[in-house]
Parts: structure tokens; sequence; C-alpha cells
């Protein structure tokens, strides 16, 4: 019988196709056996743990083309499927609010460089409040918990072969904190060769240039790696019922007490296992990044589309009667405006998770967890285009039982991803209270103020030497700064305050100068005499 055009396009291969898919397969397996006979005993055999869980996305990579969603499936959450936070909050408090805590382990993703704030080594060990590193606050955090209840709350990081080596160098300090410290290595991957689909690695060392040969395969590799490595199995020995993940570079990723007695406080057969917490977009979140697409197994082919980060901008959907997260890159081209648009997807995931260890034990035992691939494409410093297989750990959510989104306050999401956010965080719109930031008081309005630096301050050491201190920001609704600009001590902005300086030009704005709603443009210089 012959394939129709139509029956090619519904995703069924053609002999020739599948011939083809298993060539690719089994010259992926001997160059992966040849890698693995390069490394000593006891690398081979936790590379062996990561090369297993690889074969299995590559073989779903090769499996399926055609990313997206079928658009006329999706439909909007029931009603009670996303909460809002205040009737969380409703709920109130336990009486034990150290039992409900001597349940729980904090999981920070520590996988992450500084490169793109011009730093070297963890993005957490970049100082971001009063001389405190992001791992600082976090600890900080749970120190404060355990001292203020009693309880006894692990921090555990998620580090990759990237900033493994220098965060455990750090973590001497905190020996004499009130908080235990475990740390396990997210799988180390092997980046592909665009053209021949084969690993561009010749052996298994990972230093200098040949470290651009792998990749740490994004957040959703939590739930293998965590099981592989053991740590799993130690905290479910010692109690721990869930685990509360968030991003380090997150400041707003605290622990929420009433979040974690609604887990609590569920009857054991409607035990909720997966809590994602959601915020309402705003116009500015609203952003495109190309590069990502997603391979999406169960839901058949569609066109692609570009990205926004993976760690911000995808929505809850209900999609064949399970709650499902959905990324930009899953959806056809034709409905990205209608995805965007802050009417119909009204809010966006923050990377907040917790969830049930008992069922992470579960599903990786049954080889039940189902997460989409990302397809991220690459580019080498010597112009070969690779591309390497991820996940995200928030696509997981369809496969625990009785999941559900919490509508959280806009302050729970607060990433430092650029120098603009930095100054955010530096400035008086925020004060610190044991390790966590909130809103000052003496603002008037809860939001954050749209800030975009330009290029002269995007590198976190020539931002800090832009600013004598940081500006006062406490009634500042907009800021954009372009050029050569630097600040004076006791800088107050107002309103909304844009300040270019053309090239070739400086602007120094002075000392003790308050700027409400200006423009500043030109040249001006201030000069010692």
């Amino acid at each position: 019988m012959s394939l129709t055009v139509a029956d090619l396009s519904g995703g069924v291969m053609t002999e020739f196709q599948e011939k083809l898919r298993q060539q690719h397969e089994d010259s992926m397996h001997r160059e992966l056996q040849a890698l693995l006979a390069t490394a000593n005993k006891a690398e081979a055999e936790i590379s062996r743990k990561d090369f297993d869980g690889f074969k299995k996305l590559f073989h779903r990579f090769l499996q399926v083309k055609g990313p997206a969603v079928d658009w006329a499936k999706i439909s909007r959450p029931p009603e009670d499927s996303i909460r809002p936070y205040e009737r969380i909050r409703t709920e109130g408090l336990p009486d034990n609010i150290s039992a409900s805590l001597n349940k729980l382990a904090v999981v920070k993703l520590n996988g992450g460089l500084g490169t793109s704030m011009g730093c070297k080594g963890p993005k957490s060990l970049i100082s971001v409040r009063s001389e405190n590193t992001f791992l600082d606050l976090t600890v900080q955090q749970i120190e404060h918990l355990n001292k203020t209840f009693n309880a006894d709350v692990p921090l555990v990081l998620m580090n990759s072969f990237n900033t493994d080596e220098d965060t455990k160098k750090i973590l001497q300090k905190y020996k004499h904190h009130r908080v235990k410290i475990h740390t396990f290595n997210q799988s180390r991957y092997p980046r592909i060769n665009k053209d021949s689909l084969l690993p561009i690695a010749k052996d298994m060392a990972t230093g200098g240039e040949v470290g651009e040969a792998w990749y740490p395969p994004g957040h959703g590799d939590i739930y293998a790696s965590f099981a592989n490595c053991g740590l799993l199995d130690k905290l479910l020995a010692e109690g721990k019922e869930y685990v509360f993940v968030s991003n380090i570079d997150n400041l707003g990723a605290t622990v929420d007490l009433f979040i974690l007695h609604h887990l609590m406080s569920q009857p054991a057969e409607r035990r909720c296992e997966f809590i994602m917490e959601v915020t309402d977009k705003t116009r500015a979140d609203v952003k495109v990044s190309a590069g990502f697409f997603f391979i999406s197994p169960p839901l058949g082919s569609a066109a692609q589309s570009s990205s926004s980060s993976s760690s911000q901008g995808g929505t809850l959907i209900q999609y064949e009667d399970h709650l499902r997260l959905l990324e930009i890159a899953q959806v056809p081209k034709a409905h990205v405006d209608e995805f965007k648009s802050v009417t119909k997807f009204k809010i966006f995931n923050t990377n907040n998770l917790w969830i049930s260890l008992p069922a992470i034990k579960r599903l990786q035992e049954e080889n039940a967890m189902d997460l989409e691939i990302i397809v991220n494409p690459k580019t080498l410093d010597g112009g070969l285009n690779v591309i390497q297989l991820e996940t995200a750990v928030g696509a997981a959510i369809k496969s625990f039982n009785n999941a559900m989104g919490v509508n959280v306050p806009r302050s729970r999401f607060l990433p430092v991803k650029t120098s603009s956010d930095l100054l955010l965080v530096m400035s008086n719109l925020y004060s610190m209270d044991a390790g966590s930031l909130t809103m000052s008081k003496r603002r008037e309005f809860p939001s954050t103020p749209h800030v975009k630096l330009g290029g002269s301050f995007t590198k976190v050491q020539e931002f800090l030497s832009r600013f004598e201190n940081i500006p006062d920001m406490l009634e500042l609704d907009h800021l954009t700064v372009s050029g050569d600009v630097t600040f004076g001590k006791n800088v107050s902005l107002k309103g909304t305050v844009i300040i270019i300086a053309n090239h070739g030009d400086r602007i120094d704005i002075p000392a003790g100068a308050m700027l409400e709603n200006k423009i500043v443009s030109g040249n001006l210089r201030i000069l010692d005499h």
C-alpha cells in the first residue's frame, strides 16, 4: 500500500524514514559507547545514567517531527484548577507550623552561569544586595525559617557541571548556619551536530574549548537526576513529603507557609501532587525571543514558532482533560498573537513549584513522566551549528494527580536576569529582612518601575562603576538609559525619566540631582578642577 500525503502529515513514518531513524539511533548509541570508553570508572558510572536519559530523549526526538498543539483542543482551565492566592490565605495556618515545615525541602535550580551579566562562575554567586549573593540570601531565608519555627528544612542545590565545583567551594562558609545543604548534579548531555545528528564530543573531558561539547539539559532533568543521585530516597526516608522548587535568581521565591499548609491539609485521597505558582501578565511581559522550538509527542504536528524564555512565558491550559503548561514555542504561528494577548491568556508560570516527593518516586519508577522536548539550536564560536535537547520542569504538571495552579501576587516573581533587574533590587524600592526582599511601604504603588538600561550597563562591574550610589527610585515609573551615562551620589528619579547620550557624547548626572518626568540628551560632563 502506498502512503498518501495525508498519512505522512498525520505523523506516519515511511519505511525509508523508519530505517533512517534506526540508523541515526544505532550510530548515536555507538558514539556514546565510544565516549564512555574514555571515562574513568567513577565518571563512567555517572555518565552511563546520564546517557540512558539522553538516549530516551534522542529516541523521542527522532520519532516525532511536529511541534505545537491542536489549537481547537485548548480550553481555559476549570474554575477550581487555578486558585486565587487570597483564597489559600483564608485557610489560615496550622497550630503546628514546624510539623509542616519538617516535611518540606527547598530545591534551588543552580545550574546557570553569570556570563549574560558579564560574570565568571555560577550566577548564584553574584552580589545582589548589601554584598549578599543569591546563595547568601537563600541560606538566610531558610535559616530564619528553621530558627523561628524550630524546624529542619534542608536546602538542596541542583548544580550543573558548569557550577558544581565553584558552588561546593563556597558552601564551606555556611557550615555554622542552621540549615543542612545538599547538592546534586543535573545530567551532562552531549551537544549534537545539526547535520550528522552525532555528538561533537571526542571524549568525556569538559574543560577549556571541549566544554562546548556538553550542556546541562534544562531544569526538566531534575526528576531523573534527583532520583539517580539517591537524594530523593534519602529525603523520603527522612520524612520529607514535598519540595519547593524555584530558580535561584528569583528573589521572590520564598517558602510560603499558606501554600504549604494548603498542601498538607488535603485528605490523602485528594492530596495535591503539584502546585504551579502563576501570576497575572502585564503588557511588559509580552516578549518573544526566537530560538527554541518544542517537539510535543502526544499532540500531533503543526507549525514551528518562536519562544519566550523557558522559565517564564508559559501559561496553564486544559488539554485533553489535563491541566498542562503551554509555552509560546508550542503555539502554531497563526495563533501567536492570540497567545500573547493579555485578554485570553492572563497568567504565566513563575517556575515556583510545589511537588510531591512520593509522586516523583512513583512516576520515575513507572517511567511515566511526560515532558515535551525543547530543541534549542546554537552556533558555537567556530561557526558549527549544533542542537541541544532540553526539557522544562513545569511541563510535568500533566503527569501528577490533582495538580493545580495558584495565582500569586507579582511579588513572588522577582527574577534578576539583567542589570536593569539588578538596579531595581539594589534600590530603596525594596527593604530586606532575613534574606527576603519586600516592596518598601513608602512606595505608593505596588508595581515595580519599568527599567531599560543600555549596553553600557550590561556587565555587572561596568554597571556598578556608573553609579556612585543607587538613586532614590521610590517614585519612579519608567527609566530608560542609553549610551555613556554616569550617576553621582544621592540622585533622585521620579515619574518617567529618559537619559540618552548619543555616540561620542557623555552625560554625568550630578550629585544630588532630582529628575522628575525629564528627558536628558546631548552632552553633560562634570570635571574635577
